[in-house]
């Protein structure tokens, strides 16, 4: 299953990058350039996504039009792809 949600990044004031995602609480990336924050952001999401899902019912929060997102100068939307694979019956 894709999960795909736009996070926000800025460059703060040390030169390292900084994202967070509007729909998905207290998740977020940083690192020394963009493509890292990116990564980090991208890892974040596939955790908070995998740990939502595990729950007896799981809440997935609607997705944010970037269109809809209240940016802050300097601030650049990426959208952040997650890809989520079901075994069912497998057992590990």
């Amino acid at each position: 299953m894709k999960f795909i949600y736009p996070a926000v990044f800025k460059k703060t004031e040390n030169g390292t990058y900084h994202g967070y995602f509007p729909d998905l609480e207290s998740c977020y990336g940083d690192g020394d350039t963009l493509d890292e924050a990116i990564e980090s952001a991208n890892a974040a999401a596939y955790d908070w996504i995998t740990l939502e899902l595990a729950e007896d019912e799981p809440a997935m929060p609607p997705i944010s039009d970037e269109s809809d997102l209240d940016l802050k100068e300097g601030e650049i939307v990426r959208n952040i792809s997650v890809n989520i694979r079901f075994y069912e019956g497998w057992d590990e």
